[in-house]
């Protein structure tokens, strides 16, 4: 009897411990994995990979909840059209389960791009929300596959789809799914309901391009605050009605507010390609904020501090580490903006939009770099210690990429869940091992 209860204690403990990784960047979009018995380093002999599925192209990352993996693609008949996809694939075996297509038009977009969706899918209990790259929003139920509810926000809101594509993954809070529509009459960011797809409040004017950052929700100043980076502001907004909290302009160059702004204590920050970095502080009694420091240069050679593009920096111990540029990885002093190192050591590679998507781990970070490299390392203010390196996923992405040692890129974030990381690429989703 003894031993019946211990089993079933280590049982419950370890599922206990095991994580989901329902949306992007994982669950509250922070970039942060805590699951136990992960290990310190690579095997001599690689990654052991579970399982692979095949796909087709996008840069849509994979999301995982419920023992199912959720992920979008793209299934192409000709330079501009094809159909879109969502599909869910059983997390222990690769399984298919189940896909939903629909029609997707790509005319519009910078045609070398026009690889797929690009954003990663949301899931939320028996409902998963899929956003393709010209604006289609789609609620399907997460073990059918089925259609709940569908909007079209180019022919419903007239919206101004960027040059690269709609990107930001849309964000499930209490009954709401709020995404960043660009639409007219003020719907730059849209709630709807998450399950009947009605609208419930909208905010924000389309005089600007809505951006590609992903929206995130931050408590601060006794509030939560819905945060929106678009092309010409960083703003906080209500999440239950779209209220106006504060919001600090920000001329994000061709449109390029792309990686997820980064809170961490009382500080915000935001980095974009030309225009460099920005921190906000944080009010600590009211939804309320001021610029702490914002970085000079607007050249994407000649940077001064953090530029990054695809990479999301992170925030730890007073300091930011980020991929600028062109490949740099760079350490700023999180007050003042001031650069304290740079190395190359994770990107090996000094080329425009050379990068690596983080995820902290405890007291390291788990990197899969462009190359398709996963890194093991540790950032701090004396520099980058990197732990263990192994090859995860073959780059496969070559559009607009100029001139690359591998001629291709990897450009998708993974997700981290079960002890496992589910990577893709324009071929194939990969599972492979992560356990100690």
């Amino acid at each position: 009897m003894l031993a019946r209860i211990l089993f079933t204690g280590l049982v419950l403990t370890s599922l206990a411990l095991a994580e989901d990784w329902p949306e992007w960047r994982g669950a509250g979009r922070t970039g942060v994995w805590n699951e136990t018995g992960i290990l310190d380093r690579f095997p001599q002999t690689g990654l052991k990979i579970r399982w692979r599925a095949p796909l087709h192209s996008g840069y849509s990352g994979p999301a995982v909840s419920q023992g199912r993996v959720f992920v979008l693609d793209f299934e192409r008949r000709d330079v501009n059209h094809g159909t879109e996809r969502a599909l869910a694939f059983e997390e222990k075996t690769g399984r298919l389960l189940w896909t939903r297509s629909w029609e997707a038009d790509y005319t519009g977009l910078m045609g070398s791009y026009s690889i797929g969706p690009r954003a990663t899918p949301t899931v939320d209990g028996d409902r998963v929300y899929a956003l393709g790259a010209k604006g289609n929003l789609v609620c399907l139920n997460a073990k059918s596959g089925s259609i709940v509810w569908s909007r079209d926000f180019v022919r419903e809101y007239k919206s101004n789809v960027p040059v690269w594509g709609t990107v930001g993954s849309p964000l499930v809070d209490a009954n709401l799914v709020i995404a960043v529509v660009g639409g007219e009459n003020n719907a730059k960011v849209v709630a709807f309901d998450k399950v009947t797809g009605t609208e419930v409040w909208r905010a924000l004017d389309a005089n600007s391009e809505p951006g590609y950052a992903s929206p995130v929700i931050i408590t601060a100043g006794g509030k939560r605050q819905l945060i929106i980076w678009h092309a010409t502001a960083l703003v906080s907004l209500n999440p239950a009605n779209g209220e106006l909290y504060w919001q600090q302009p920000f001329n994000a160059q061709m449109g390029l507010a792309v990686a997820t702004p980064v809170h961490s204590g009382g500080y915000l920050l935001i980095s974009s390609f030309y225009t460099g970095s920005m921190m906000m502080e944080l009010d600590s009694s009211t939804p309320s904020a001021r610029m702490l420091w914002k970085g000079k240069s607007v050249s994407e050679i000649q940077t001064d501090g953090l530029h990054t593009l695809i990479n999301t920096p992170v925030m730890d111990g007073g300091y930011v580490y980020g991929i600028d540029s062109y490949g740099q990885l760079r350490c700023l002093n999180a007050k003042t903006g001031e650069r304290v190192w740079e190395s190359l050591a994770l990107t090996q590679e000094k080329a425009r939009w050379s990068t690596g998507l983080m995820v902290r781990h405890r007291d390291r970070y788990f990197i899969n770099n462009d190359r398709g490299d996963l890194i093991i390392a540790r950032f701090t203010p004396k520099g980058y210690e990197e732990i263990s390196r192994a090859k995860l996923i073959k780059p496969t992405s070559t559009a607009g990429i100029g001139r690359r040692e591998l001629g291709a890129v990897n450009w998708s974030h993974p997700a981290y869940a079960g002890r496992h990381i589910f990577a893709r690429n324009d071929e194939e989703l990969l599972c492979a091992s992560l356990e100690q």
